[in-house]
Order: C-alpha cells, then structure tokens, then sequence
C-alpha cells in the first residue's frame, strides 16, 4: 500500500514520509493566502477556497483564521458556514453537508495515534473519516474525533466532544458527547428557552 492508500484507509503510516511533507505543503500555502485574505475580498476568498478544499459548493462561507492539516481532504456541501479558528484535522476525509454551521474554535479530527507509546515514538498515524450531515450545527470549542458521522439536523452543544456517533435529528451535549433530547415541535415554537419564533420566519 502506498503511504496516499494508507491515509486513506484507516491504516498506520508516517505522516513525516518526505513525499507527504512535499504535498501537504502546496495545500499550505494555499491556506495562507486564505487566512491573509482582506474582509473586503471576498470573491478572492472564494477562489481559493474552491482551490483549497476537494470540494465546496455554493454560498460557502468560512470566516479567517481557517486552519487545515490538508484542506484536499474536505468535502463541504452548499451553504457551509464556520465561524473564526475552525480546525480541520483532515488527514483522511471530512464530509460536511449542506447548510451546516460550525461555530467558533471547533476542532474536526480524522487522525489519531496509537496508544501504546513504543508506537507513538514512531511518529505513527491513522485517519478514520468524519461525516457530518445536512443542517447541523455544532456549537463554539467542540471536537468531532476520528470515524465519528452526525446525522441531519443534529445539534452538538457547545465545548461537547464527539466520541461516538450521534442520530439525526437530536440535540447532544457534553464530555463525552450524549442525546440531551430530540428536535421537537417545542422547537418550532421557541427559539431559546421561553422567547417565541415569530410566524413570519416560517414560510406560509
């Protein structure tokens, strides 16, 4: 196996493997003309998001500093929108649907090392893809770890880690990350605790 087929595939490999290095660097560079972008140029930051990641759909909107192992590994759907200092640990893949939103210092990790210290004295990896379902949102300084997929419409509270998978259509919070409750009709009707959506956001 070569060492692409290894991050791909769950398997150990060094990511210090100077081939590796060579090509994550363009990916680097790329993700720092982003991050050096100017609030007023916005069609530049689009360009080179387009360039940066596998893929990015339409009214994407990733707010600066932006951080990425890769950003070739990420797949983002239409509508994307991440608040400052999103994380992207994208070794292996990351599939974030449409409409999603992430919201500041959320850290999204595919890789892992091992834990028995012999191996991880080796520089030793292994990246496990993350999916991430249409209309989530995942609160401020929460982590998604390696293999995890967050069904749609889910809602991941703030400062929640990740370590397993989590259903559609659920509110979950905590360390580690756990079903608080289902979206509900309540929902449709409060917006936060007891203030009232009014009927005009709702279409007729």
């Amino acid at each position: 196996m070569t060492a692409r087929e290894k991050i791909l595939s769950g398997a150990l490999y060094d990511p210090t493997e100077s081939d590796l290095v060579k090509e994550q660097q363009k990916w680097n560079e790329l993700l720092y003309d982003y991050n050096q972008t100017r609030p007023s140029e916005t069609d530049r930051r689009k360009k080179i998001l387009k360039a940066l990641l596998a893929e990015c759909g339409e009214n994407c909107y990733v707010e600066p500093p932006l951080r990425v192992n890769w950003g070739s590994n990420t797949h983002f759907g239409n509508g994307v929108y991440a608040n400052f200092n999103l994380t992207l640990v994208d070794d292996g893949p990351v599939y974030v649907g449409s409409n999603v939103m992430f919201g500041p210092n959320v850290t999204i990790a595919t890789a892992g090392h091992p834990i028995h210290p012999y191996l991880r004295k080796k520089s030793l990896q292994f990246n496990l893809a993350i999916t991430i379902g249409d209309n989530v949102w995942i609160g401020a300084n929460a982590s998604v770890l390696p293999g995890i997929t967050i069904g749609e419409n889910s809602v991941i509270g703030a400062g929640s880690v990740v370590t397993k998978d989590i259903p559609a259509n659920v509110v979950a919070v905590g360390n580690p990350c756990k079903i608080l409750r289902t979206i509900g009709e309540r929902d449709r009707t409060y917006y936060y605790k007891n203030r009232k959506v009014d009927d005009e956001w709702f279409d007729q």
